[in-house]
């Protein structure tokens, strides 16, 4: 009899639960504050933490072009990938050389939003940063 009363208690519970959310959802679409998708593209907001992105991408490329004494550095890859193979591990030298395929794509990556970045903080500067743009 106790397990029924737990088990009904948390049916209610998230019967509850449930018409709460749903009455809160059509709040929301009748206040007009439907998830309807932004109504501005950011452009404030990104100008704002541009600083931080461009040191992040910065950051990324310096480990990237490191020495092979760096972790993470493409070098110290293209080193792994060297010693399994003069060992023989070919499993392991197959498994870095596609780490080492897509470390470099991430490297190309980077070096387009680097560009990206440089051509947006150029906007935010001509454009208040982005404050008419709300």
């Amino acid at each position: 009899m106790n397990g029924r009363r737990r088990t009904r208690t948390l049916l209610a519970g998230l019967a509850a639960t449930a018409v709460l959310a749903g009455s809160a959802t059509a709040a929301a679409a009748a206040d007009g504050t439907s998830s309807a998708g932004p109504s501005g593209d950011g452009a404030k907001a990104l100008c704002k933490r541009l600083p931080k992105v461009d040191r992040h991408v910065e950051r990324a490329l310096k480990r990237l072009d490191a020495k092979a004494g760096t972790r993470g550095s493409v070098a110290r890859l293209e080193k792994r990938v060297d010693n399994a193979k003069k060992a023989g591990h070919t499993e392991i030298a197959t498994y870095l050389q596609n780490r080492l395929t897509s470390r470099e794509s991430l490297r190309t990556t980077l070096q387009q939003r680097q560009k990206d970045v440089a051509a947006v903080k150029t906007w935010c500067q001509k454009n208040d940063s982005g404050k008419a743009a709300g």
